[in-house]
């Protein structure tokens, strides 16, 4: 044992470098959900097995605790919450596998006064979700059922809620019910390389939906859905999109903002290096009639349009039947280095609020061409600011 011992502080003193990293190793704790009682099938309900291991992954103190999804199975999930504040300062979510949501609408199972997301996290401080994997939200069925009703409320299929310092990388995410990602309350968030897809007709199914948050990046993503590639609303700021491929969809959209009256904010919001490809909107801005606020420190600089119907737009009469003498603000806001072709002949519409007009509008740089042959041209009401080498020109800048 003497002569054991001896050999073992031999090795630490000759390799004390080696001693150190052993050390100093970071740790990183694994939670399988399938070790919890997944069972991956497709079928069987496995949100349990997912709560338990989340609890044990979100009470783990020491490293970097992991929630493992594994590849290779499908994990059938009712709606779910994901709660926090948890002890590690980071905690990671391996989607290697995939998850999907109930096949038909009745076949989902919700809790009380919590019907508005299937899955949901929430209060969560360096959250990082990464992986190859796939979430499925089986929209279909909710499409069909809110076509043979007047009033239907479609689920949110992935939301974040009070998350600061959130990372969200490399996923691909289809067929939503209503919006495939929504953050909420987050500051700090970086998301790259997403693919989101769902077809073209189906409502709502936004990529996007930011609201009352600041310092979100999104990079490198391609978004291919039936509404809004993202949507930036109230509350937010310092929202910076690059390399964004949208298409089809809504476009990229500032609001909409003021709705039923109410007071909404957006400023700093950079877009940049973005293709819009079929899109029914391109750069749009969009505000209803008797609200108030504001929309500015707003760029959309580099971006390649592909037969985009409204290339670029600001919309202050997205309610034209209110007839209330009150607007949400915008200002300050560029379009700079928009180049591309036009699906329609009104390319350029600046079409801004008599009671407030649009204030410091700059176009730098724009040429805009036709994809369907005819003359294009651009429209504006109440907009101010300047234009230069700008095609087509625009009368009131």
């Amino acid at each position: 044992m003497k002569d054991l011992f001896a050999v073992l502080l031999m090795f630490i003193f000759a390799s004390p470098s080696l001693c150190a990293r052993i050390m100093l190793e970071p740790v990183f704790p694994i939670f399988n959900v399938v070790t919890y009682g997944a069972t991956g099938d497709g079928l069987t309900d496995d949100s349990h097995a997912f709560v338990k291991a989340w609890e044990d992954t979100c009470g783990a103190i020491e490293g970097t605790p992991t929630l493992l999804i594994p590849k290779g199975k499908t994990f059938m999930l009712q709606p779910v919450s994901f709660q926090g504040p948890c002890k590690s300062a980071t905690v990671n979510v391996q989607l290697d596998g995939t998850i999907i949501a109930p096949k038909n609408v009745e076949a989902w199972q919700w809790a009380e006064n919590d019907k508005d997301t299937w899955v949901k996290f929430k209060g969560i401080s360096g959250l990082v979700i990464n992986g190859l994997g796939l979430v499925d939200g089986q929209g279909g069925a909710w499409w069909n059922e809110c076509n043979s009703k007047s009033e239907c409320d479609r689920p949110t299929a992935l939301r974040f809620s009070n998350c600061d310092n959130l990372r969200l990388s490399s996923l691909t995410h289809i067929n939503s019910p209503k919006n495939h990602i929504s953050i909420t309350a987050c500051n700090g968030t970086y998301i790259s390389n997403l693919h989101i897809f769902a077809p073209k007709d189906s409502p709502n199914t936004d990529g996007f939906d930011i609201s009352s948050s600041t310092n979100i990046v999104i990079e490198n993503s391609v978004v291919e859905t039936g509404d809004d590639c993202i949507a930036i609303n109230s509350g937010s700021s310092f929202i910076n999109v690059t390399g964004l491929y949208c298409g089809p969809g809504h476009g990229i959209s500032v609001g909409s903002l003021g709705k039923n009256g109410a007071y909404n904010t957006v400023e700093e919001v950079h877009v940049r290096n973005c293709t819009f490809n079929g899109t029914t909107n391109g750069a749009r801005i969009k505000t209803w009639k008797g609200g108030s606020g504001y929309a500015r420190k707003i760029t959309f600089e580099d971006i390649i349009l592909v037969s985009t119907k409204n290339p670029v737009i600001i919309d202050q009469n997205y309610d034209p039947n209110d007839d209330t003498e009150a607007a949400v603000k915008v200002s300050d806001v560029t379009y700079r280095n928009v180049r591309g072709t036009s699906s329609c002949e009104d390319a350029i519409q600046l079409n801004c609020d008599k009671t407030v007009s649009c204030t410091n509008i700059v176009l730098d740089n724009i040429n805009i061409t036709s994809a369907i042959g005819e003359k294009i041209y651009a429209s504006c009401n109440n907009a101010h600011g300047t234009s230069l080498l700008c095609n087509p020109s625009v009368p009131c800048l």
